[in-house]
């Protein structure tokens, strides 16, 4: 899968940019704030996911238009695709002259891994931008994934409604049984694919890690789902539902002073370690980031192997606070897909790459 040729305008900053992308590498480099990470954003929207900086259309859209719009050309599935965007309340998007009722149905036509300044928080942040993290690589590989969540979520959302009527009388506890049995049976399902997922991302990132710190560090990745381990469900849906059948009902009464839900995959987490630590706490920014990136290229490297596909790679600001050791690795270790890195000065060693390179200034993009 790569990128054949991409355009954008009034999309942020960018003004009519045009690029004819190299199947390998793209440097796009600029100073600060000139339209760089904008490129990359614009992008990624493709893959049918929101943008990794805002969940607001509004954002997107350059203050002195009601609209933006961008234009991909792309390989996949054995052919050359195109795809168009329009931005405004919403997102029309069209592929292959054919209408998407929603963006959600770019799922799995177009394929990207980003990572960007933010990704950080897979490490530094919540266990929600963890959870993020997994489901947005499982929605890539797997649509269903997506649907299921989807599903999830919004069954979610009743039971925490019913939960404040039965805290307000107005619902006996027990209405909560036929809630529990398909909260637990989409759960159980979202938490078997993470289980996959992530043992195979643990393999994966462990490998890219130790390249990344010359084995110096031992990096690990693991799956958190309350009391029970994850060797213990890993292989069997069934146990994983009954698991959060139990825990549904042992939490009712909590969950009622509490007015919300507080058992399921919505409350699970992503541990990272180094050398058996936690690197949220222990880490170095430089080590931090060294760890987003090991998941990151270990997504890439999973989505490859899964899909028959290898992924398009955006990469922005990667190199800031890695040393040269650690950027020689990953520029190396890039040589496996199309990528699009972002720096505000390209540098010897970048330069030397096989591809082409581009400057960003004031939203305007030549080649160079």
């Amino acid at each position: 899968m790569n990128v054949i040729s991409h355009s954008a305008d009034s999309f942020r900053n960018l003004k009519n940019t045009y690029i004819e992308a190299h199947p390998s590498m793209n440097i796009i480099f600029g100073e600060n704030g000139q339209g760089k990470t904008n490129i990359l954003e614009s992008i990624w929207l493709f893959t049918g996911c929101y943008s990794f900086r805002t969940h607001k259309n509004i954002q997107l859209v350059n203050y002195s238009s009601g609209e933006a719009k961008a234009k991909l050309r792309f390989f996949a599935a054995e052919r050359e695709q195109a795809a168009e965007m329009k931005i405004g309340k919403t997102k029309d998007i069209v592929l292959n002259g054919s209408a998407c009722e929603s963006p959600r149905q770019m799922l799995g036509k177009f394929r990207c891994v980003v990572f960007s300044p933010s990704t950080l928080a897979v490490v530094k942040g919540s266990p929600g931008e963890r959870r993020k993290l997994v489901d947005i690589a499982l929605s890539l590989i797997k649509p269903n994934y997506a649907v299921i969540m989807s599903r999830y979520l919004r069954t979610l959302d009743q039971r925490n409604a019913l939960i404040k009527k039965i805290s307000e009388n107005r619902y006996d506890l027990n209405i909560l049984d036929d809630w529990d049995e398909v909260i637990s049976s989409l759960g159980a399902s979202i938490i078997k694919y993470r289980l996959e997922y992530i043992e195979n991302l643990k393999n994966k990132s462990r490998e890219i890690y130790s390249g990344i710190s010359s084995a110096k560090e031992e990096f690990s990745v693991g799956y958190s789902l309350g009391k029970i381990s994850e060797t213990q469900v890993s292989e069997n849906k069934e146990r994983i539902k009954e698991y959060l059948l139990n825990e549904l009902f042992n939490s009712r009464e909590s969950d009622l002073k509490k007015q919300y839900t507080s058992v399921g995959p919505h409350s699970d987490d992503l541990i990272v370690t180094l050398n058996g630590k936690d690197a949220r706490i222990y880490g170095s920014q430089g080590q931090q980031r060294s760890c987003a990136l090991a998941l990151k290229l270990g997504e890439a490297s999973i989505m490859g192997e899964k899909t028959g596909e290898e992924p398009v790679v955006l990469l922005d600001d990667v190199m800031s606070e890695l040393d040269e050791g650690r950027q020689k690795f990953i520029l190396n270790y890039l040589n496996n897909w199309q990528v699009f890195i972002t720096c505000c000065e390209p540098s010897t060693l970048m330069r030397s790459e096989n591809g082409k390179v581009f400057e960003v200034v004031d939203g305007t993009v030549n080649e160079r």
